[in-house]
């Protein structure tokens, strides 16, 4: 593999994740399943929790994100490995929300990720949530938009205008 190669890889695999980030923000369910592999796994072992393929993990996506007020996930580069047309990485998550049951979370997590390049670009073969901090203290704030606002339209869609 050419370093050029290995340069596109990786900023592919960063694009991937970002992608995760804000599909997940934005409660674009269809667009976070559509990262993975068909016969892809999400796992969350610290909540026991495994979705295995697509459209488990689309079910799944949606069914956590409907228990949100708000949330907001943030990613950081962690390490990519390549081997041909797979690899493996960390990614390091930054996350803030409210449930709708008014629970706060603030949490430092990583995600362990196998990615597979596929005729459509990389995707996730495998994503295992670990999370190394949690706080749940009550937030003192409030969001300015609720999750509901938050979802796509054709107004807000994926990579819209800055603000209105």
């Amino acid at each position: 593999m050419s370093d050029l190669q290995a340069i596109v890889d990786r900023i592919e695999i960063e694009a991937l994740r970002g992608e995760h980030a804000d599909a997940a923000n934005m409660g674009d369910y269809d667009r976070f399943a559509s990262l993975f592999t068909h016969d892809a796994v999400w796992r969350m072992p610290d909540v026991n929790v495994t979705f295995l393929g697509r459209e488990e993990i689309r079910a799944g996506a949606q069914r956590l994100g409907d228990d949100w007020e708000f949330f907001v996930q943030n990613t950081h580069a962690g390490v990519i490995r390549l081997d041909g047309d797979t690899a493996s990485g960390r990614d390091y998550i930054y996350e803030i929300g409210r449930l709708r049951d008014g629970r706060s979370v603030t949490n430092y997590a990583l995600f362990h990720d196998r990615y597979q390049r596929t005729p459509d670009g990389w995707k996730f073969t495998e994503r295992v949530y670990e999370v190394k901090y949690l706080d749940t203290t009550p937030l003192a704030g409030s969001p300015l938009v609720t999750w509901e606002d938050a979802q796509p339209t054709a107004d807000n869609a994926p990579l819209a205008q800055g603000p209105r």
